[in-house]
Order: structure tokens, then sequence, then C-alpha cells
């Protein structure tokens, strides 16, 4: 069966093939601008959805770096308050000391016990130690303080543990309970002060404190080098979460990027395309009437 080609026909295919080479033109153009391999879900279905798995996962990860930094927050503010109570407490070690000399004057007791005083204001502001308005040593509470300021002080927080989730099931506590650490009833060591407090002013022996005080500053310590083990867990799971946020961009660019080197040479070549298509087309095509009367 013989088919005849009319100018028509030859017209509309001409048309066809220069509009898949504009189009061609056209997404070459927005990859060379935007250097993105898919603009549309329909430029590479398979991609797209590898793409969106990948943007899950850098979103969660991105979220455990927050996490992350906030809890180191949170252990710094605790290591700090640790320290600055533990250096607290050895001079109120330093004074009982002083102070239970049998030749001090009763001024010389006064002027300790003046100072036992101050010292004990400054421990009670290092167990009322704040993060960004959360008071660290309160536990899983909202308390605006872990004491109050009554006298005796009184543990207004709770045992219930603060932590940031750092990676996929691995959580971290950032928090020390501060009635492990300061005391919650009789014995504290708002209490322990006060009565050395007390002894030098009444001129007793000051000096049976001093097995009390050493074993706060034990417990002190304990707890300040589980801080540090916390720390260092943390810092490690920063230097993961570092990683993994590195290879998952890596993973995102080589889906969704292209090179831009690759992008402009394909943008001139697709150019030379069209232009030499164009001049073809004007070529092949079937004069018209129109040619005639020119």
């Amino acid at each position: 069966m013989l088919t005849r080609v009319t100018n028509q026909t030859l017209m509309m295919s001409a048309q066809r093939n220069l509009g898949a080479n504009k189009a061609e033109l056209a997404r070459v153009q927005a990859q060379a601008g935007d250097l993105k391999a898919i603009n549309r879900p329909s430029d590479n279905p398979s991609g797209t959805a590898s793409s969106l798995q990948v943007r899950g996962q850098q979103a969660a990860a991105a979220q455990y770096g927050r996490n992350i930094e906030n809890g180191r927050g949170w252990l710094t503010t605790v290591d700090a308050a640790l320290s600055n109570t533990t250096d607290i407490l050895r001079q109120v070690k330093d004074l009982t000391l002083q102070g239970s000399n049998g030749t001090l004057s009763a001024s010389a007791r006064e002027g300790i016990a003046a100072e036992l005083d101050v010292l004990r204001t400054e421990l009670l502001n290092q167990a009322n130690t704040t993060f960004m308005g959360r008071n660290v040593f309160a536990g899983n509470t909202d308390a605006a303080v872990a004491f109050t300021s009554t006298s005796p002080p009184v543990f207004n927080g709770t045992n219930s543990a603060v932590t940031r989730r750092v990676a996929d099931g691995v959580s971290v506590r950032v928090d020390v309970d501060g009635a492990a650490v300061f005391g919650a009833g009789p014995g504290n060591v708002f209490d322990l002060v006060g009565k050395v407090v007390a002894d030098l002013r009444s001129g007793a022996d000051a000096s049976a404190s001093l097995g009390a005080i050493d074993k706060r500053m034990e417990t002190i310590i304990t707890r300040h080098s589980e801080v540090g083990s916390r720390d260092a867990q943390i810092q490690r799971a920063q230097e993961v979460n570092m990683k993994q946020q590195g290879a998952l961009e890596d993973q995102r660019a080589t889906i969704e990027d292209v090179d831009m080197a690759k992008a402009f040479l394909d943008l001139q070549l697709q150019q030379t395309n069209y232009s030499a298509a164009l001049a073809v087309t004007a070529k092949v095509l079937p004069q018209t009437l129109m040619d005639f009367l020119r």
C-alpha cells in the first residue's frame, strides 16, 4: 500500500521534531540554571524516591545534631556547677579546720562563721544553676529552683532524668540528681555548713563535721566523674553525627545535583543541535507558492 507524503505531513513532522529539540533545550537550560538533575518528580521517578528517603534521613540526623548541641550545653553547665561546688566545699573544709583551733578568739571565730554563711549562699546558687531556663539539678520538672531559699533549703525537684536522644535508639542523661549531690533532707550540704557555723558561734568543736564534709565531697566527685563519662559519650555521638550528615549530603548531591562543567557542556551541545535542526528543517521543507511569488 502506497502512502502519500504531503507538505502538511512533512511540516507536522518537522514541527514535532523541533518541539522535542526545544523541550530538551529548555530542560538542559533549567539544569544549567539551578544545577539540579531533578526539577520535578517526572524527571526521574526512582531518583525522586531515593531523594525523599535521603532527605528524611538528613532531617533525622539534623535533629540528632540539635539534640547533641543542647545536651552538651546541659553537661557543660552541670560540669561547671559541680566544679564550683567542689571548690566551695574545699573552702568550707579549710575554714572548718581553721575554726577548730582552740586558741581562736570569739571575734575570729565569728569572722570565719560569717565567711561560711557567704559560702552557704554560694552553694545554694550553684544548686539552682540553670541552662536555658531549666534547672540542671531539678530533674525533669519546670520548677523555678531546685532548692528553695528558705532556711533550711528544701529540695523542690524530682529524681526523673533529663535525657537527649543523640542517635537512633541512643539517649544520654544530661542532668544530675540534685538530691543526690546536695542532699534532700536532714544532713544535706546546707545543714552541714549551718552546723559548722552554729558550732563556731557557740564555741563547740567544729571539727566534728569534717568527716561529713569529706563524705559529701566524695559524693560530688563521683557524680562529677559520671558527668565526664556522659560528656565523652555525647562527644563521640557528635563525631558520628557529623560524619553521617556529610555522607548523606554526598548521597543527596549524587542524586539531585549535576556537575557544573557537564551541565554547561550539555547546554552548549543542545543549543548547537537545536540551531542545526532549525537550519536543516528550513532547507528540506518543500517550497510553497509564496516562495515562487517572491
